[in-house]
């Protein structure tokens, strides 16, 4: 395989053979990073919301440090959970290290700021516009902040989608805590630096395919919502104005 036309079409061949070492890959990434925004996502909701409502001495001071979690290097947080889950580290018995489970972890902990921040942001706008109604009814900050968070659950959903786009495109943590074990650990991202320094081209871009495809769908669905929602509000503009058919 010398020319890119062939790799191109040894990697179509792999995928639409469903060859089963390729989609064992794909699948396990899906399930890391579709477990991980579960968890991250459930979590980043309420903790995003309560602080768009919440006020409190340093609050400046979280939302400081929230937004600087946003620009975190994924080796960074590989580096982290690795320390943690080592055999001298604090959580070491757990003997979750290149394992499924310590991949979930750091995705978790690379997402939950983007979700957090997000979240808080759209709550917060909606905030200063119906907080006060809300506040005036008898409403808490907890409260106010769940009701808020339905009010944009249109929002909300897609911020789902952009922390699963951010989850499964990332490498360098996955590939620190998970090791890149064949047939256990390996997924999508960490294949693909695998096997292009070991010349399988077919099975690398076969792999980067499917994983530029995931997120072509992801952000067809996140289209897909917004032209929805604005529809529903009567915000969509089907033609220019003065257009005429």
């Amino acid at each position: 395989m010398n020319t890119f036309n062939d790799s191109v079409l040894a990697a179509l061949t792999l995928i639409t053979s469903l060859d089963p070492a390729l989609w064992a890959i794909v699948m396990r990434s899906l399930a890391v990073s579709a477990l991980a925004c579960l968890l991250a996502y459930g979590l980043g909701v309420f903790l995003g919301a309560w602080l768009a409502v919440a006020r409190f001495a340093g609050r400046s001071a979280v939302l400081l440090v929230l937004n600087t979690l946003l620009a975190l290097p994924s080796v960074v947080v590989g580096l982290v959970v690795y320390l943690l889950l080592s055999r001298t580290g604090p959580l070491g018995f757990l003997g979750w290290l290149f394992s499924f489970k310590a991949m979930v972890v750091a995705q978790v902990i690379l997402v939950l700021p983007v979700v957090m921040a997000l979240t808080r942001q759209v709550v917060e706008d909606v905030e200063r516009q119906h907080g006060e109604q809300w506040a005036s009814l008898g409403a808490g900050p907890l409260m106010r902040s769940w009701l808020l968070a339905w009010d944009e659950r249109l929002a909300l959903l897609t911020i789902a989608v952009a922390a699963f786009g951010r989850a499964i495109s990332e490498v360098g943590a996955v590939m620190i805590v998970g090791g890149n074990i064949e047939g256990f650990t390996r997924v999508m991202t960490t294949a693909i630096a695998l096997e292009t320094s070991k010349g399988d081209l077919p099975l690398a871009l076969g792999l980067g395919l499917v994983l530029l495809s995931v997120v072509l769908l992801l952000n067809l669905l996140v289209a897909g919502l917004r032209y929805w929602g604005a529809a529903r509000q009567g915000h969509l503009v089907l033609a220019p104005k003065g257009w005429v058919a």
